[in-house]
């Protein structure tokens, strides 16, 4: 009833997501990761990124272990340590970055099956930077679209298209709460929260 300022959507929605990005903030801010990759601490950087989302339920057991896994090599440590930080972080058109880092995805070790899923590919960069990226769960993501009567293009595989889609949704939904007391979104953390309860089938009493 008080919109993103309700005790209970609090509660149920934004303090995990919350919680979890202040701890990236402090243990895997810009210059603290910047300063990791330089002195090659790859498996510190893996690691503090799996402890972090491994706080949240965002991603499926079944994801969390494969990335646990692909990420136990040095070799696979190495390129997500880079790879997403360039992601996150660097310069250049988002297109291009997005892309890399999907590709880098794909290229990681899989001895506990597919890594590359949409989940898995946006989940750290709406932890590292709520204020710019979007999590996109699918199932959910387009029902709400659907719901929302956005046509949402779709891809299994994670591509631009796709989420530059799932972004141009992001900033629909941002204008259209911003006309409404109480629904200014502060960051991805609301949005992502909205279109969750628009999709969810928890919800749909």
């Amino acid at each position: 009833p008080e919109g993103f300022g309700d005790a209970a959507y609090l509660v149920a929605e934004r303090s995990m997501k919350e919680r979890a990005h202040l701890e990236w903030q402090r243990d895997l801010g810009p210059e603290t990761w910047r300063k990791l990759l330089a002195r090659g601490e790859y498996r510190q950087i893996a690691d503090t990124a799996l402890r972090i989302e491994a706080r949240t339920n965002l991603l499926f057991s079944f994801e969390k272990m494969a990335l646990r896994e692909a990420l136990r090599p040095a070799a696979g440590a190495r390129l997500f340590a880079h790879e997403l930080h360039a992601f996150v972080w660097g310069r250049g058109p988002s297109q291009r970055r997005f892309e890399d880092w999907s590709q880098a995805i794909a290229e990681l070790p899989q001895p506990r099956g597919r890594v590359r899923s949409w989940p898995v590919a946006t989940v750290f960069g709406f932890l590292a930077r709520p204020d710019k990226h979007l999590f996109l769960k699918p199932q959910v993501t387009r029902r709400a679209a659907r719901n929302y009567g956005f046509d949402l293009p779709y891809d299994p595989t994670p591509g631009w298209k796709v989420y530059e889609g799932l972004m141009t949704f992001a900033a629909i939904i941002r204008r259209d709460l911003d006309r409404h007391v109480g629904f200014h979104a502060r960051d991805m953390i609301d949005v992502q929260s909205f279109i969750w309860v628009q999709g969810a089938q928890e919800y749909d009493a």
